[in-house]
């Protein structure tokens, strides 16, 4: 009875997945991924989608001015005033992008009164006693102001993967210009590595569609969501789970974290917003996307390594009770063979501390 006691004590089966688990969230923070929850590495190995946010998770956040078009009797000194004019107070990165170009260029701001942000559209206010609109086609199809030819020039900027923004006064088209934000270098690779794990993956983006589906050549993507409002990602992530996929979601924006709350596992990029950090169940220190591959190879890695733990576990016991209870194995070898066990599943465990 004493060697059937001693031999089926459940060390091995208590230590084998805390123990594994440890290793591997302390091997990713070696690589610079946050693990926040243990549930949350655990599920990533599961997902079959990854849904990726566009600006500052596969582009660097930080878009610059290509290309100043006035239209009719505007200059492009009066263009970009207005449009600085206007783009100051909306904080927006893409209006953070043409306040620069104009500071670049030496061109003094006019004062703006009755300024108004229209959420994932544009910004409209008023210089000096005339009515401006700035943003993008949607804010100019509310607004009931057609393009006419000048619309051919926004396609054509939109073919080379550029978001055309368009400034309006009075009803009347004053410009456009086009804002790029570049792809970081490592996000073309880190999608093929997704690929490469069999998951699919897609792109959520405000862009038009031709921008959109630009973007989504260069990196050499086939699901490409456009036109996406702030409010509507996470819609997206339901969709796609009420279609049975499991769901990773990486994002960094404010307007990102429902969508990373919402979703089976959430990744936050690092530099991104803190309510975004917070939401999400893995934080990418590095604010590499690459790293969001490394966190699927590891969680993978990890419930393996757990299953193996708790299968020899299982095996152990398996063979050593039943050899305790018929008398063979005596309380001294029984307690040895127990705490052996133990050393084995510790010993398995730290096998992750060789991941790659």
């Amino acid at each position: 009875g004493v060697a059937v006691l001693v031999t089926s004590c459940p060390c091995a089966l208590g230590l084998a997945t805390p123990v594994a688990i440890m290793v591997g969230t302390g091997k990713g923070a070696e690589q610079g991924i946050l693990v926040k929850s243990a549930e949350g590495l655990e599920h990533l190995r599961s997902v079959t989608t990854v849904v990726l946010d566009k600006t500052g998770t596969v582009t660097q956040g930080k878009p610059r001015v290509t290309d100043v078009y006035p239209l009719g009797e505007t200059t492009a000194e009066e263009l970009l005033c207005v449009a600085a004019s206007l783009e100051k107070p909306s904080e927006h990165p893409l209006g953070g992008a043409v306040v620069e170009e104009a500071a670049g260029r030496g061109i003094p701001l006019a004062p703006v009164t009755g300024f108004e942000a229209v959420h994932g559209k544009g910004v409209r206010g008023t210089i000096q006693g005339a009515s401006y609109l700035a943003g993008n086609a949607a804010m100019l199809a509310d607004a009931g102001v057609e393009l006419g030819q000048d619309a051919m020039i926004a396609d054509e900027l939109a073919k080379q993967g550029k978001t055309p923004l368009f400034f309006v006064e009075d009803g009347r088209p004053i410009g456009i210009i086009a804002v790029a934000d570049t792809v970081k270098p490592s996000s073309r690779a880190a999608i093929e590595g997704f690929q490469k794990l069999g998951l699919k993956v897609v792109m959520l983006t405000g862009d038009n569609k031709r921008t959109a589906e630009a973007i989504g050549r260069e990196l050499g993507l086939t699901q490409v969501v456009s036109e996406v409002l702030p409010a509507d990602k996470e819609r997206q992530i339901a969709a796609l789970q009420e279609r049975g996929e499991k769901v990773a979601m990486v994002g960094d924006g404010i307007n990102d974290a429902p969508a990373l709350a919402r979703a089976d596992v959430g990744l936050a990029i690092g530099a991104g917003a803190d309510v975004a950090i917070e939401s999400a169940d893995i934080v990418l220190m590095k604010s590499d996307l690459a790293d969001a591959v490394t966190a699927v190879e590891l969680s993978r890695a990890t419930i393996r390594n757990v299953k193996q733990n708790l299968f020899w576990a299982l095996v152990y016991n398996c063979i050593m009770i039943p050899l305790a209870a018929v008398g063979i194995l005596a309380p001294a070898l029984a307690g040895a063979a127990m705490a052996l066990s133990s050393v084995s599943v510790v010993s398995n465990s730290l096998l992750l501390k060789r991941f790659k």
